[in-house]
C-alpha cells in the first residue's frame, strides 16, 4: 500500500466520523509519514497518525489505532488550548515538527494554517530548536524524577523505559528529524551517521541495556512477546490510553515490525518498543485478567533482567546513569545542531 492511499483513508475517516462533532477544528496528519513522497510503500509496522484538535478541555478517550478503508489509522485528539499560539508549538518537540510543512487535512476555520505557515516559517531557527531541545531534556529528567518505587513492576519498568529512551529524541529534534515512537533507536543512529558521530551510539543501547544483546535472544524475546500480547488483546476490557495497540489489528506493527528489523540486521533498535508493548500487555492482564499475569510474568521479567533489570535498585541506578550521561548528549546535540546549513 501507497503512503497516499493510508492518507486517503485517514481524511475519509476525519470527513465521515469526527468532523461535525461538537467543538471539531480540524485535523492534521502527524508521525512518521510526515513528509513522506505519495508513492512510498507503506510498511508492515507503520499505521498512519492524524491528530484531531477539539475545542474542549476535556478530551475523550482516544480512538487510537482502527481500520478504516482497509488502512490502520491512529487517531488522537489535540485541544485547541495546546495550539494556542505558534510560539507554543515551536517550542513543543512533540507538535512542531508536524507543522514544519502543510500537514492539515481540515481546517474549517483557517486556524490551523495560520498556526502552521508561523511555525513553518520559524521552524530551524536555531534559537527555537534549542528551546525544543530543553523541552526533551525537561522531559526526560520529569520522566525520570516520577518513578515510583511502590507501583507494580510493569509501571516501574514503564516509568524507567521512557525518560531512557528520550534520549534518543533530543538527538533528533537537534538535527531537525521526526522524534519518531518505534524507531526512535533506528533514527538515532541513522542522525549519528551522518554526523560521523556513530562512537556516541552505544552509550544510548547501554542505557537501555541491549548493547549486548543478540539477534537470538531479541527473537527469543519477541515469540515469548508473541504470546503475551494475544492474551492481553484477547482478555482486554479496562480502557487505557494505550489500549488500541494491544489488538489483533496493531499486531502487526509491534510483533511483524520488530521480526522485520531483527532480520535486518536490527534487534537492538527492536528492543525499545518490545519491552514497552509487553509492559502495556501486564498492565492489561493485571487489570482484566489476573490470573493469567503469573502465567506470562517470567518471559517479561526474562527481557528486562537481558537488559540488566531485575529491582528497584536497577531501575534507581539506571535512572542516574541516564541523568550522568546528559551533559555528554548535550554537547553531542549542539554539535550536530551546529552543523545543519538549514538552521540560522
Amino acid at each position: 500500500m501507497k503512503v497516499r492511499d493510508a492518507r486517503t483513508a485517514a481524511v475519509d475517516w476525519v470527513a465521515s466520523h469526527i468532523s461535525r462533532e461538537a467543538g471539531y477544528m480540524g485535523a492534521y496528519f502527524s508521525g512518521s509519514t510526515v513528509g513522506l513522497p505519495d508513492d512510498t510503500e507503506m510498511s508492515a509496522g507503520s499505521d498512519i497518525d492524524v491528530m484531531v484538535v477539539l475545542d474542549r478541555k476535556d478530551l475523550p478517550l482516544k480512538p487510537g489505532k482502527l481500520i478504516h478503508l482497509g488502512v490502520l489509522v491512529e487517531i488522537s485528539f489535540l485541544s485547541r488550548h495546546q495550539l494556542s499560539s505558534a510560539e507554543d508549538v515551536l517550542t513543543s518537540y512533540h507538535l512542531a515538527g508536524s507543522f514544519r510543512t502543510d500537514t492539515i487535512i481540515d481546517d474549517p476555520t483557517g486556524y490551523l494554517r495560520s498556526v502552521q505557515r508561523e511555525v513553518s516559517r520559524h521552524f530551524a531557527e536555531r534559537a527555537w530548536v534549542r528551546r525544543r531541545c530543553g523541552n526533551v531534556l525537561r522531559s526526560i529528567e520529569r520522566g525520570l524524577g516520577s518513578i515510583d518505587p511502590s507501583a507494580p513492576w510493569y509501571d516501574q519498568v514503564t516509568a524507567w523505559l521512557f525518560p531512557t529512551g528520550v534520549t534518543t529524541h533530543l538527538l533528533l529534534v537537534a538535527a531537525l528529524r521526526n522524534p519518531t515512537i518505534r524507531l526512535r533507536y533506528l533514527a538515532a543512529h541513522q542522525v549519528l551517521q551522518a554526523y560521523g558521530r556513530t562512537d556516541d551510539y552505544p552509550h544510548l543501547l547501554r542505557l537501555l541495556g541491549c548493547a549486548d544483546l543478540s539477534p537470538q535472544r531479541v527473537e527469543v524475546h519477541l515469540n515469548e512477546l508473541a504470546s503475551t500480547f494475544d492474551a492481553a488483546s484477547a482478555v482486554a476490557r479496562t480502557p487505557f490510553f494505550f489500549s488500541s495497540d494491544i489488538t489483533a489489528a496493531a499486531r502487526p506493527i509491534v510483533i511483524d515490525g520488530s521480526r522485520e528489523l531483527i532480520r535486518l540486521g536490527c534487534h537492538r533498535e527492536a528492543v525499545f518498543w518490545m519491552v514497552a508493548t509487553f509492559a502495556r500487555c501486564h498492565k492489561i492482564l493485571a487489570a482484566d485478567a489476573p490470573e493469567l499475569q503469573p502465567v506470562y510474568a517470567p518471559s517479561f521479567d526474562e527481557m528486562v533482567a537481558d537488559l540488566g533489570i531485575r529491582s528497584w535498585d536497577d531501575i534507581r541506578q539506571r535512572a542516574k546513569d541516564v541523568r550522568d550521561f546528559l551533559p555528554d548528549l548535550c554537547e553531542v546535540a549542539e554539535e550536530i545542531l551546529l552543523a545543519i546549513p538549514e538552521v540560522e
